[in-house]
């Protein structure tokens, strides 16, 4: 495997093991990307009275209303903890979690000592009720970072006969099921078994369970879902309610928004002062997408600055990738990737102007960047960090280059050792950790260290749904062969099956992210968890296609609603 140093990698320009097959002439390279669709004009022009200071102190006093009702709810649930465990469910899906981070501990700890006290007869006297409070438990335990063995749900569940049968959990024993780690097979089992029966269920048995439920909850479970994304949805669906909070969800829906809005004009303002659109039609032009992945992230209100790093460096992936993909020759690519090594713009000054053009947009985004990271935490110079990192993406990308120069396909081992790293998920994860860092210090660089298996699966998975979405264009254009294709090749199977094949890479990844992530210490977990959003967001981008290339889709709609529309 790779090395998975994100600090300080080594180069990725190793020797190949090819995989032989028959050689082909490099394919014509052409862009297929439609013009940007976003008028920048319009959304420069975008106010939202929600930016006000009158409605952050209206959102304290719903506050403190939503707590009293917390502290009566928590006080009367000891018994049968169903209300409980729905409520703290109602403000995690509501967007709500950072309002009663203390409440929340308190109650779910209060939770465990009364199971500890009263053992599987605590949850509730109805059957029915009490497989469903077992499974809700099960998750929020897990979601939460509280210790949860899978055997919780043994009773629901014992290989043969299926005690639980109700839409409602079912739903929590598939949302739990994903939260899984390597070796638990009973979860395997829940899965499988879950979504079958979910699967099973008609309309006409259970009204609620549309096939627009089976698309948001069968495909695309919570744990692997951006949840800020999801809160509007959450709160469109609970309309009908008129109580404080739902009342705070629409108000913090609406200041939060207001927050990114003002962090949207400032990339906006960045990106056209750039004035790099105009000399590059070969590329990508996508700094609203670029955003909203970018908060997808960090969607918290103040870590505006981190977004707007962020959106720098995907609206720059985007285009460093179009440069190795489209429009380079390998001559070109290649000198690129040693200017960029040795750091210096000289180096790029007989390769075509565009190009000359990327160099110094992304040599000089970086070097800002690092500047107002040291300028806002402290500490040492982050430049050395950020450019290896660059560097290593760029020699990826250099590799993937040199294949489709010879016609190679690459076994999906080889192929995955190196896509990694050409996925931006290392590159996106070093920008996360020293931009929610209070400080660089020594520390910051360790964290780095011990979460490289977690970026790497991250970056797996950026990799493979980024392959899923993009595949059937990128053939098109005569991009490298990506996963699927590789797949398929070395093991001479249908594009149905290397699909499933690699839905099950993704899932181990998953797994394996759950692991590592549960056993990091509490304080790096506050910043880690925006580090596995990257994984999250790869699943928003390319669940219905490429969310980059083909703008006016889902993405569209996501931008609208999140990132424009207030909720009135």
């Amino acid at each position: 495997m790779a090395c998975r140093n994100i600090v300080s990698i080594s180069s990725t320009m190793q020797p190949q093991k090819h995989h032989t097959i028959k050689k082909q002439s490099p394919p014509e390279r052409i862009s297929t990307y439609k013009p940007n669709i976003w008028k920048y004009e319009h959304l420069l022009s975008l106010t939202s009275q929600y930016s006000e200071g009158k409605y952050k102190v209206e959102a304290e006093k719903l506050k403190e209303e939503v707590s009293c009702e917390f502290s009566k709810t928590s006080a009367s649930s000891v018994s049968t903890p169903v209300t409980l465990l729905e409520l703290i469910d109602r403000i995690d899906k509501l967007g709500l979690a950072s309002y009663f981070e203390v409440e929340t501990k308190e109650a779910l700890e209060k939770i465990i000592m009364y199971m500890k006290s009263s053992g599987a007869n605590y949850y509730s006297t109805s059957k029915d009720q009490h497989l469903y409070a077992i499974a809700l438990c099960f998750r929020l335990l897990r979601e939460h970072g509280y210790p949860a063995s899978q055997d919780m749900l043994k009773d629901l569940f014992d290989g043969k006969e299926k005690l639980a049968s109700d839409m409602k959990t079912l739903l929590e024993l598939l949302e739990g099921s994903y939260l899984s780690m390597d070796g638990e097979n009973l979860l395997d089992d829940i899965r499988l078994f879950s979504t079958k029966n979910l699967n099973d269920l008609s309309t006409s048995n259970v009204n609620r369970f549309t096939n627009n439920n089976k698309k948001v909850y069968l495909n695309n479970p919570l744990v692997w879902r951006v949840r800020w994304y999801d809160v509007r949805r959450h709160i469109d669906a609970q309309k009908v309610l008129d109580c404080n909070m739902l009342k705070l969800a629409k108000l913090n829906f609406n200041i939060t928004q207001a927050a990114h809005q003002k962090d949207l004009k400032d990339v906006i303002r960045w990106w056209s002062n750039l004035c790099i659109v105009e000399d590059l039609n070969f590329t990508r032009d996508r700094i609203v997408e670029s955003f909203f992945f970018a908060v997808g992230i960090a969607s918290e209100p103040q870590h505006g600055s981190l977004r707007k790093w962020l959106t720098k460096v995907i609206q720059l992936v985007l285009i460093i990738d179009d440069v190795y993909d489209i429009y380079g020759s390998l001559a070109d690519v290649q000198q690129f990737t040693r200017a960029l090594d040795k750091w210096d713009s000289k180096e790029v000054q007989q390769l075509p102007e565009c190009i000359q053009t990327c160099f110094r947009a992304l040599h000089d985004t970086t070097e800002e960047i690092s500047v107002e990271i040291q300028q806002q935490k402290g500490g040492p110079s982050t430049l050395p960090h950020l450019k290896q990192t660059w560097v290593n993406f760029c020699k990826a990308l250099l590799v993937e280059k040199m294949w489709c120069h010879k016609g190679h396909i690459p076994t999906l081992e080889e192929y995955l050792d190196n896509g990694w790293t050409s996925s931006s998920g290392p590159l996106l994860s070093i920008h996360v950790i020293f931009g929610l860092s209070n400080k660089i210090t020594n520390e910051t660089l360790d964290l780095c260290k011990s979460c490289e298996e977690i970026i790497y699966h991250i970056s797996v998975i950026i990799r493979l749904c980024n392959d899923h979405g993009t595949s059937t264009a990128e053939l098109e254009r005569g991009d490298v062969a990506s996963s699927i294709i590789c797949y398929m090749q070395e093991k001479n199977v249908s594009e149905d099956v290397a699909r499933e094949h690699i839905e099950g890479i993704i899932l181990n990844s998953w797994k394996k992210i759950n692991y590592h992530f549960n056993i990091l210490p509490t304080s790096h977990q506050k910043i880690v968890k925006h580090v596995i959003n990257e994984a999250r967001m790869a699943h928003v981008m390319y669940h219905s296609g490429d969310g980059f290339g083909v703008q006016d889709g889902e993405t569209q709609d996501q931008v609208l609603i999140n990132l424009i529309e207030p909720i009135i």
